[in-house]
């Protein structure tokens, strides 16, 4: 192997140290924000470290077809160092920031749907409810009216043919039914 390529697989090396760090602090940033339970914590880092590790021998392959060499590690371990030491703080802070920025965005974004869409819904289904309650009101006394009106002519038809009623006997569960509409009649009206 020469030594471009040792030295591209190097810089590489120290690139993909460098993404790990910074993928490591939003990682523990949004943990510590978003308070996962500890079981997905734990599941979180697994996904990360299996994640991270298929991106660095991704990034060896690429380089130097999978070679593993001892400076490689070197390019690990100061890509990650040098992350921690120059770009950590801006980078957790940025990561604050945009979880920050995506709070009140969807605090707006639930302000505006609540009052551009549900609340007008409500109002559309009130209203539908309160024409609904006038109509059937409205119904109900002109059923009123009209029952009062007819209650006359009841009475002379009931006195008209009480001779043929009186003879008429009615089964069991016919009286129990007509009860029951007598009932609910009188409840309704």
């Amino acid at each position: 192997m020469n030594p471009q390529i040792q030295w591209i697989t190097l810089l590489w090396m120290l690139f993909s140290g460098a993404a790990m760090g910074l993928v490591y602090d939003s990682y523990r940033v949004l943990a510590g924000q978003l308070r996962f339970p500890r079981w997905l914590q734990h599941a979180l880092d697994l996904v990360y470290w299996i994640a991270a590790a298929l991106f660095v021998f991704r990034m060896l392959y690429v380089t130097n077809y999978g070679q593993l060499r001892f400076y490689v590690f070197v390019g690990l371990f100061l890509g990650v160092w040098i992350y921690f030491l120059l770009w950590s703080v801006i980078t957790r802070r940025f990561v604050v920031m945009l979880i920050q920025v995506a709070k009140r965005l969807l605090s707006v974004l639930m302000t505006m749907f609540r009052i551009l869409v549900w609340n007008p819904i409500k109002g559309i289904l009130n209203l539908l409810k309160g024409l609904f309650k006038l109509l059937w009101r409205l119904v109900m006394f002109l059923l009123r009216m009209v029952l009062r009106c007819l209650l006359p002519f009841w009475s002379l038809l009931k006195w008209m043919l009480r001779p043929i009623t009186s003879r008429i006997v009615m089964p069991v569960w016919c009286k129990h039914v007509a009860d029951k509409v007598i009932k609910a009649w009188k409840r309704w009206f």
